[in-house]
């Protein structure tokens, strides 16, 4: 790729470390987020693919990295790719890097055959152009259901290696949260946005071999955001192993697969899901990506 003179143009050099770094450096000054945290999570998705412009010191002066991530949509699956760290330093704004990373990111993911390409961005607009669209989220919201079976759990601590093996398996068994829109695989993902979030509890439901991410909102609001295993409990279930007694619920994903059904309440977050495909894939009913597959 040219254009750039006083830059050079990489694809796919996350096996170069000192890259890997520089991109790690970009994201860090950028949106002051350290994606080093990985490496003691288990390493980064190994089907990323990233598309960057470094400098003759090797500084990643603009990124953008595709990854795998086969969805279920409508019932159906769909083998889908991310678009995910998406930066330009700021001296080289204005210049063209941003779009030739995603034209090369693009270009990779239609040449691999993905059926539909997503990302999570606060600016839409900026990604019409090439065909995204943005898509609807919603929670879900009920006083809390009563009953349920109580069952044995124990809590899971992001800092124990045991545990976070665990969950990496757990999470590469799992079943989708949701029929209408959910990822397949997430582990990275999953994890990384738990070693992100301090309130976050992760209780694993030892009978059904689920892990059950969850806080305590500030008004006593139980917020389910996702449900890791090979089962998915209902809702009653969950709530009493947990042994809590909530006066309201929100589900951040889609609750198909509870055995419960809530008020969908539009999401007004500043985070906007966007998907390019094909019309067939729009999600037909309610739903949101679950917090802990945010990329």
């Amino acid at each position: 790729m040219t254009g750039h003179p006083a830059l050079v143009f990489r694809a796919n050099y996350f096996g170069d470390p000192a890259a890997s770094l520089a991109l790690a450096a970009l994201l860090d000054d950028t949106f002051g987020i350290d994606v080093t945290i990985l490496d003691r999570l288990g390493g980064p998705d190994p089907t990323g693919v990233p598309f960057a412009w470094f400098d003759a010191s090797g500084t990643c002066i603009a990124n953008i990295s595709a990854f795998s991530m086969p969805l279920v949509i409508n019932g159906n699956f769909t083998r889908a790719a991310g678009l995910q760290s998406g930066a330009v330093r700021p001296d080289f704004r204005g210049r063209g890097l941003f779009r030739s990373v995603m034209e090369a990111a693009l270009d990779y993911c239609d040449s691999e055959g993905f059926e539909a390409v997503a990302l999570l961005t606060d600016k839409p607009t900026l990604y019409e152009r090439y065909g995204f669209r943005a898509l609807a989220q919603h929670r879900f919201a009920s006083p809390a259901p009563k009953g349920g079976r109580a069952g044995a759990t124990r809590q899971l601590d992001m800092a124990n290696d045991a545990d976070v093996t665990l969950l990496r398996r757990l999470l590469s068994g799992r079943r989708p949260v949701s029929d209408r829109f959910a990822p397949l695989r997430q582990v990275e993902m999953f994890l990384f946005n738990a070693a992100l979030m301090p309130d976050l509890r992760l209780d694993l439901m030892e009978e059904d071999g689920s892990v059950i991410a969850w806080q305590q909102g500030e008004d006593g609001t139980f917020e389910l955001f996702d449900v890791a295993g090979a089962q998915i409990p209902a809702l009653t279930d969950i709530l009493a192993s947990l042994r809590i007694t909530p006066s309201k619920i929100r589900v951040h994903f889609a609750p198909d697969h509870l055995d419960w059904t809530g008020e969908a309440i539009a999401d007004e977050g500043g985070m906007a899901l966007m998907l390019r495909g094909a019309e067939g894939l729009l999600p037909q009913k309610p739903f949101a990506l679950p917090p802990m597959a945010e990329f």
